[in-house]
């Protein structure tokens, strides 16, 4: 993973490799700004005097996880366009843990108008939303997308964004005949429709849940017994499950398991509640990557899914936004994922309560401990006891001063607060290496678990 390069007033440069962030630290001509995302600081070095390449950001937005990946667009010799993967992001979303929370909120105040103990007056009806409006759990998916996205713009010298406009076109899915769309001719005919029965589906066989397999479009009710091609009686097939199924109606075919055969009637039917959040926040997202005055390309699924078949990249959330847009070549993408899960900054509500509304307990009124906040990232030494090591991680604070810090393994519990050092304040996220390409990526990361003196 490529490390983030700062000049001495704060400017973005060209980031660099980690052995060079490394030796840059050693000799003192950089200091760390940021551990993660590894950023540094050149002391003795100024943007004008220094060579900078545009780069690229790729957004791959999705409901529960949005892939990002930083590119250095370039020439090819045949006229092609290629693209060379710096860094590679998953903004893990916390929209469904929002959602809930809302639910549990207006459950508990229903509950109160209800019992007549009114601590909260009733919500009047004739209240109008605004132009734009979207719901809590959307807005969040949007809000924190655009954040990232001018954190990078703070860290790396980004001119362009590159970004899934359209996932789906149901239109086109309905009518395949439809004119003025070119991703439906061509190379690119069918990428539509396979990308979303891919996501309804969970990529695997309706029939047997095999995965990792080539996966067939199959009728539920066959074309010979009058089915039609629309996307409601489509689903997908292992071959052989398939190749059993032929022309057979489905309660024959399943006729040993009726359970499944209900199952696949009413997923079929059902809409797919990812897709529609992608769809509702897709004109949010573009409107505000418009408004960074960067230039914006436009792309769609289907693209994105031939772009990875053609290139032969592995299905992962970044990757499949360093494929987004148009791209011939791409270099350097067997790099490690860096995941950023979206935590919060803590809630005001400070009772916990049970399952039935009855209080169990009581948080501190106080967000801060010793100095300490939940979320920080810190380094604890503990010289002795049966706890003896050193410790790398976020923290979750006790008025006691006895913390709980989450490790990549474990969690160790009641440190005290006496061994921890800040190393980096809670921003609201927590970070974690994914390494999809073990033997590849085992040296990546040097600088990181330097700055962190984590075990190799």
């Amino acid at each position: 993973m490529a490390a983030f390069v700062l000049d001495r007033n704060g400017k973005p440069l060209m980031p660099c490799t980690e052995k060079r962030a490394r030796l840059l630290l050693v000799r003192r001509r950089a200091r760390v700004h940021r551990v993660v995302p590894f950023t540094i600081r050149i002391i003795d070095r100024d943007i004008r005097t220094s060579d900078v390449q545009p780069l690229r950001i790729k957004l791959d937005p999705g409901s529960r996880v949005t892939g990002m990946a930083l590119v250095r667009d370039f020439a090819c010799s045949d006229g092609l366009r290629g693209a060379a993967v710096l860094n590679l992001f998953d903004l893990i979303h916390r929209g469904a843990q929002i959602s809930k929370m809302l639910t549990v909120r207006r459950a508990m105040r229903r509950a109160r108008r209800y019992r007549k103990t009114r601590y909260r007056a009733a919500r009047l009806n004739n209240r109008r939303r605004s132009t734009g409006w979207l719901a809590p759990s959307l807005r969040h998916r949007l809000e924190t997308t655009t954040a990232w996205v001018h954190r990078l713009r703070r860290f790396a010298p980004v001119v362009a964004i590159s970004t899934e406009l359209v996932r789906f076109d149901m239109q086109a899915m309905e009518n395949p005949d439809i004119r003025g769309v070119e991703y439906q001719q061509g190379t690119l005919a069918g990428y539509e429709l396979r990308e979303y029965l891919l996501e309804k589906w969970g990529r695997q066989c309706a029939y047997c849940d095999a995965t990792g397999r080539p996966l067939q479009i199959d009728h539920i009710k066959a074309r010979a017994l009058g089915g039609s091609n629309r996307v409601s009686n489509l689903t997908l097939a292992c071959k052989s499950c398939n190749q059993q199924k032929d022309s057979l109606p489905l309660t024959t075919f399943l006729r040993h398991d009726s359970r499944r055969a209900a199952q696949i009637l009413a997923h079929a039917r059902a809409p797919l509640r990812d897709a529609a959040a992608v769809n509702m926040t897709r004109w949010a997202l573009f409107g505000a990557l418009k408004a960074t005055g960067l230039q914006v390309e436009p792309s769609t699924g289907g693209r994105t899914k031939f772009n990875r078949a053609h290139l032969s990249v592995p299905k992962t959330h970044a990757l499949d936004a360093a494929c987004v847009g148009e791209v011939d070549m791409l270099r350097y993408w067997r790099r490690p994922t860096l995941a950023i899960r979206c935590t919060g900054r803590g809630a005001y509500r400070r009772t916990r309560l049970t399952a039935s509304g009855f209080p169990r307990g009581y948080l501190m009124r106080q967000k801060r401990a010793c100095g300490f906040q939940t979320g920080d990232l810190v380094r604890a030494k503990v010289p002795r006891g049966k706890k003896t090591g050193t410790y790398v991680g976020r923290v979750a604070i006790r008025a006691s001063g006895s913390f709980n810090i989450q490790c990549a393994a474990q969690v160790m519990q009641g440190i005290s607060h006496r061994y921890c050092t800040v190393m980096q304040r809670g921003d609201g996220y927590g970070y974690s290496f994914v390494a999809q390409f073990p033997k590849e990526s085992e040296n990546w990361g040097d600088a990181t678990r330097r700055a962190l003196s984590l075990p190799a």
